[in-house]
């Protein structure tokens, strides 16, 4: 499914997944605030009086061997990653990224080539949930993902009782829509 939103793209899709719950589940993520005071100030004009968007672990750290099938699959410019744990009861109101760090790190002039793809790692469960331009996302199998071009809005929770893994990918496309390859035929990792 492609769909416009004021002449930004989204899309939805699937590759073969290769990794497992060891690849990512045991690091140390780190609660990293918003970066956006405008729109955290628009969230409390909302009604949301504490919001927590999850944990991270990514760049500058080293980069786990698994994501190398991530870079095979999504072959972008400024290829950049970030995991992201939401805990039960984390919630990031709707929301556009600003990609402030990766456009300061690459030196990214037109923010309109800039894409993001968030793959989920695990089977959807009870509680998790994920929209985005006004469509629920839900009962997503391990190896969905969804991309969009720079300012689609989007949020996410997690009402549920286990946490919720994604990853971020974030890069450049110097065209209309990004190609995302076939899941590739030979890693590092094994085969589930």
């Amino acid at each position: 499914m492609e769909t416009l939103v004021e002449n930004r793209w989204y899309t939805q899709d699937f590759i073969e997944p290769w990794w497992t719950p060891d690849d990512y589940q045991n690091f140390e993520y780190t609660q990293v605030p918003f970066n956006d005071p405008v729109q955290q100030a628009e969230w409390k004009n909302w009604g949301f009086n504490h919001f927590e968007p999850g944990e991270l672990y990514g760049m500058p750290n080293d980069e786990p061997s698994f994501l190398k099938g991530f870079k095979e699959a999504f072959q972008w410019k400024h290829w950049s990653w970030q995991l992201y744990r939401m805990m039960p009861g984390t919630t990031i109101p709707c929301h556009s990224d600003t990609y402030e760090k990766f456009r300061e790190v690459y030196g990214v002039v037109d923010p309109n080539t800039i894409w993001r793809a968030v793959v989920f790692l695990e089977e959807w469960q009870s509680g998790h949930y994920f929209e985005i331009d006004g469509t629920n996302l839900s009962y997503w199998k391990k190896g969905d993902f969804v991309v969009w071009q720079n300012a689609v809005k989007h949020l996410a929770a997690n009402l549920g009782q286990t946490p919720r893994y994604t990853i971020q990918i974030t890069g450049v496309i110097d065209n209309d829509m990004p190609e995302v390859t076939d899941t590739p035929e030979e890693t590092d990792q094994g085969e589930e």
